[in-house]
């Protein structure tokens, strides 16, 4: 039987779409195939910024195209945070979002973004943990005897605070509230200030992160009382938690984890995500990132999802108990 050209059209246009459905595979072996950008939310030299810098070459080598930062800060951490929401979702265009995006959802009444639904989470990067830290020349040596000070003398404590609506400012203000310590809050425009303002005995009390003051413990001029995590730190293992220290049910987690635009193909994500938990497994890599204060933490993208989504409902309860607002 002759065919005709309507039946040969049909054969050409079912071929090709044989032919697609053989090439998927292919394609998703492709990815990556071009520059990754990871955005840093922050301006160079913070503490997301440092991780990034680490985590960036090792993670260009896992995914075989290089891995560069772009540095997208303003508005605590939104204006990044932003562009990466409204970037396409095909993996090439990733955020290094942190406690930032759950505290910045409930702190801001509008936002351009949706914390939760605008990003797809690849996966958990690392922890930083909190530590409560005074002056070592302070006759305090227990969070029970500093919260026995401030009850006694409550206009002469003081903590300092890098910033306002910053986890450390999230973390003293849960402090006060379940201690009834009523410390009062100062600001500083980053956590050198707040140090040195600590150094200096102008404030009393600080909880920062452990990076930001493990030089001044090792020489002793600042001394840990409790870190703020649920269970003690491996960087710091003789430190109590404040939770174990007399303040049940404390705990406050500095976190980082690898985003995506929504709507990122799962294909990608595991990729991603394969990667990642690559660079966080090598154990040079986990010494390395121990002596800088962080704690890597592999782990699957349900774990980051449920991170964020616990640490949002956190961070709105501390928020509105404090009543803290937007500068």
């Amino acid at each position: 039987m002759t065919s005709t050209p309507i039946c040969r059209a049909v054969v050409r246009v079912a071929a090709a779409a044989s032919l697609a459905l053989l090439a998927l595979p292919a394609a998703a072996q492709q990815f990556p195939d071009r520059v990754v950008k990871l955005v840093v939310p922050f301006a160079v030299g913070g503490g997301t910024d440092a991780l990034a810098r680490e985590i960036a070459p090792q993670l260009g080598e896992a995914l075989g195209q290089p891995v560069v930062i772009e540095n997208r800060g303003g508005a605590g951490g939104n204006i990044g945070s932003d562009a990466v929401a409204k970037s396409p979702p095909d993996g090439y265009t990733l955020l290094l979002g942190s406690n930032s995006l759950s505290i910045n959802a409930a702190l801001y009444p509008k936002l351009p973004f949706d914390a939760v639904k605008s990003f797809t989470p690849i996966g958990i990067a690392a922890t930083a943990p909190l530590v409560l830290v005074i002056r070592s020349d302070t006759p305090i040596r227990t969070v029970r005897e500093l919260v026995a000070e401030a009850k006694a003398r409550p206009a002469a404590m003081n903590w300092s605070a890098p910033g306002n609506g910053t986890p450390h400012h999230l973390a003293s203000e849960l402090f006060n509230k379940m201690t009834g310590a009523n410390i009062t809050h100062v600001q500083y425009k980053g956590g050198g200030p707040a140090i040195n303002d600590l150094l200096g005995g102008h404030t009393q009390a600080a909880i920062l992160t452990y990076s930001s003051v493990k030089s001044f413990i090792a020489v002793g001029k600042l001394r840990p009382l409790a870190v703020a995590t649920s269970v003690r730190t491996p960087l710091l293992p003789d430190v109590p938690t404040i939770a174990e220290s007399g303040v049940p049910g404390y705990e406050v987690n500095l976190w980082y984890g690898l985003f995506a635009p929504a709507g990122t193909p799962e294909r990608v994500v595991k990729v991603l995500n394969a990667a990642l938990n690559k660079v966080l497994a090598d154990k040079d890599a986990q010494t390395r990132f121990a002596a800088q204060g962080y704690e890597l933490k592999p782990g699957s993208p349900q774990s980051l999802s449920s991170l964020l989504t616990s640490d949002l409902a956190h961070s709105a309860k501390v928020i509105a108990d404090a009543n803290i607002k937007p500068d």
